[in-house]
């Protein structure tokens, strides 16, 4: 760094990433400032600097003292330990030392007191706090909310028959076939703790859990317009029960509130939902399985005339963005849930269920609210308003299904790879156009498997 630069930096003053000192003499003092900016975003120690932006100078001894203080303090007074870098600017008042913290991969930083300390602006200070405790353990990955007991719960909460049914279905044989009591085979299981089912032995299997457990619901509310309101609404219920019940009276609700079509389908016919249920499917396990637990706060899930949202409490764990999550990257904030829900729910793991849900509706935004603390999933509805039932559905779902109507009849013989190329789809959308072209008897497959293709009928 350039004398320019470093003064560049002192004319700004102090912030969140860069904290002025004249000088160190005391180890536990600059380990409390490593500490500081290894738990947030990191930062810059400048040594040499008073607190009000005047270079004071180091010589080159201080600098080498300084060194042998910097070493002691992040091997022996941090732990875990850290490994800061630094940098020295020569200026006209003396040296200047830069010190650089990364942001720390394995948080929570403690000094030897086992205090953790956070930047808060550009100063520091102790957290006391359990919940912000527990939430800088969860994001190194040292505690999970799902595996935490509930104080309140006991086996007689504990649904053992649904649980058994579940045991034999999974591992094909009776539990009682292990040979171990219940208490010892859900915490085999992770189901629980100490004798006591955990959170996600109550959220699967437990007696009506939301008696014990009753921010752990989800709120559904159909706005007869494009705004939150608080006494208009056109349906309401509090979703209760376990995640699969959950699960199942979410989709009963959106269902209910969302138009049925006919598209081009017989009149008796059942018609289908104006956007794909499987988007809904997977969004809704998403926020059953991955909310944030620590948080007492219901999922929301809010369906207006030109959009539905589903609200996780909780954003992104750690650095996860909305573009990594499009691609399937995925950060396990709940294991033991997600092992379970595998086979409970239509969830199977590996970042892949946003992945499903773009491709069977693309009119999907993803927004990380960390400011707001929640995760917030928008599917545009058709517009079924000013088109018409029938038009709304025909210029969105079946809108696209016509569109590739044409293209077979314009290219007959081509299969579903060449007709997403063209068309510009992903294999999943394709499939799915051509599996409704199909049932409606509109194209058929003809050939062999290797060389044929699609013609209308």
């Amino acid at each position: 760094m350039t004398p320019k630069a470093l003064n560049a930096i002192i004319a700004c003053g102090e912030d969140s990433l860069h904290q002025f000192k004249r000088d160190f003499t005391n180890v536990e003092s600059l380990a409390a400032e490593l500490a500081a900016f290894a738990n947030m975003g990191g930062g810059q120690l400048l040594v040499g600097v008073s607190d009000k932006g005047t270079i004071t100078g180091l010589s080159t001894a201080d600098i080498s003292r300084l060194n042998q203080l910097l070493s002691n303090a992040a091997s022996q007074h941090v732990k875990p330990p850290i490994n800061p870098t630094t940098s020295n600017v020569k200026t006209q008042q003396g040296l200047v030392m830069l010190i650089n913290v990364a942001e720390g991969l394995n948080k929570p930083y403690v000094d030897t007191h086992g205090r953790i300390w956070v930047k808060t602006g550009a100063d520091k200070r102790q957290v006391t706090a359990r919940e912000e405790m527990q939430r800088m353990f969860q994001q190194s990955g040292l505690l999970h909310a799902d595996e935490q007991t509930v104080s309140t719960a006991s086996l007689d909460n504990f649904d053992q028959p649904e649980f058994e049914k579940y045991f034999e279905r999974r591992y094909g044989k009776p539990f009682t076939s292990t040979g171990m009591p219940l208490e010892r085979l859900l915490q085999n299981l992770n189901l629980g703790r100490n004798g006591l089912p955990n959170l996600s032995g109550m959220l699967l299997f437990g007696k009506w859990p939301h008696h014990l457990l009753p921010a752990f619901i989800t709120k559904a509310v159909a706005f007869p317009g494009i705004v939150l309101h608080d006494r208009q609404y056109q349906d309401s219920q509090d979703i209760e029960g376990t995640l699969i019940e959950q699960y199942e009276r979410c989709l009963a609700f959106i269902k209910r509130n969302l138009h049925h079509v006919q598209g081009n389908r017989s009149f008796n016919s059942p018609g289908q939902l104006e956007i794909p249920t499987e988007a809904f499917e997977e969004i809704l396990v998403n926020a059953l399985v991955h909310r944030d637990y620590l948080l007492s706060a219901p999922i929301r899930l809010l369906i207006y005339t030109d959009r539905v949202e589903i609200i996780s409490p909780g954003h992104l764990p750690n650095h996860l963005t909305t573009e990594q999550i499009r691609f399937g990257v995925s950060n396990l904030r709940n294991p033991a849930l997600a092992s379970h829900a595998f086979h409970l729910l239509p969830y199977r793991g590996l970042g892949s269920g946003i992945r499903r849900a773009t491709d069977a509706w693309p009119q999907i935004e993803f927004l990380d609210e960390r400011d707001a603390n929640q995760f917030r999933v928008v599917l545009k509805r058709p517009d079924v308003q000013s088109a018409g039932v029938n038009g709304g559905v025909n210029g969105g779902v079946n809108g696209g299904v016509n569109d590739l109507l044409d293209v077979i009849r314009k290219n007959p013989g081509l299969r579903a790879p060449a007709l997403a190329k063209l068309m510009g789809l992903t294999p999943k959308n394709i499939e799915h156009r051509i599996r409704q072209l199909r049932d409606d008897q509109k194209i058929e497959f003809t050939g062999s498997p290797k060389t044929g293709g699609y013609h209308t009928l």
